[in-house]
């Protein structure tokens, strides 16, 4: 197969690693528990939920833990109430997050094979090429979260789950109250903070073994 040649495997591959960095951006975030601890404070959460700080953080602690534990389990908050409903909603979260993990894993193992046949063929505008990508998604969500952020946060609720379980009565269940919107407008440019990363290590690359391979090509 002719890699260099190829412009469906190049645009696939760049699909691909797009996808990857983005997955990874959406992990690193999750992973990230000082944004909430930051929120915590910043935000006034204890405040206005009229819950402990020791209690919001372990209630947290335990979400993430039962969103990236792959195993199956039903969703216990350790000291807060929550309904059946509630429950269904963190059981929903927690099977788009096992997607996510093994989309990582996925398009992490495809770009690393992938990069490293295309690169060695000369194939390095797969890397331009993936940086655009980013830059697009980038450019449709910020314009997305600056022009109604809580519309752009409703749509991706509607899309992605099969119910409006998401819709939480803060009576019944007051996980809702330590889990203000504007902590998941700070997580979402968190994760575009990583993917602008990465867009930019793309292009550094790309510049860099364009210039590698041209030397190569006078000698």
């Amino acid at each position: 197969m002719h890699f260099k040649k190829s412009s469906v495997f190049q645009s696939l591959l760049a699909i691909n690693l797009a996808l990857f960095i983005i997955f990874l951006s959406i992990e690193l975030a999750l992973l990230f528990k000082p944004l909430y601890y930051f929120d915590v404070w910043y935000l006034g959460i204890d405040k206005i939920a009229g819950i402990s700080t020791a209690r919001i953080v372990e209630n947290y602690n335990y979400m993430i833990q039962y969103l990236f534990d792959p195993r199956p389990q039903s969703f216990k908050l350790p000291s807060l109430p929550y309904s059946v409903r509630g429950q269904i909603h963190f059981g929903d979260v927690k099977r788009i997050f096992t997607s996510i993990e093994l989309l990582f894993i996925i398009t992490g193992l495809v770009s690393v094979a992938g990069l490293y046949c295309g690169i060695k063929h000369g194939m390095i505008s797969v890397l331009k090429k993936a940086s655009f990508i980013l830059l697009f998604f980038i450019i449709v969500t910020l314009t997305a979260f600056t022009l109604n952020f809580d519309a752009s946060f409703t749509l991706f609720h509607k899309a992605f789950f099969r119910n409006n379980y998401w819709l939480f009565d803060p009576v019944t269940d007051p996980v809702i109250t330590i889990l203000p919107e504007a902590f998941f407008l700070h997580a979402a440019l968190f994760i575009l903070m990583w993917i602008v990363i990465g867009m930019i290590l793309l292009s550094v690359c790309h510049r860099k073994l364009l210039k590698k391979w041209k030397n190569k090509s006078v000698f």
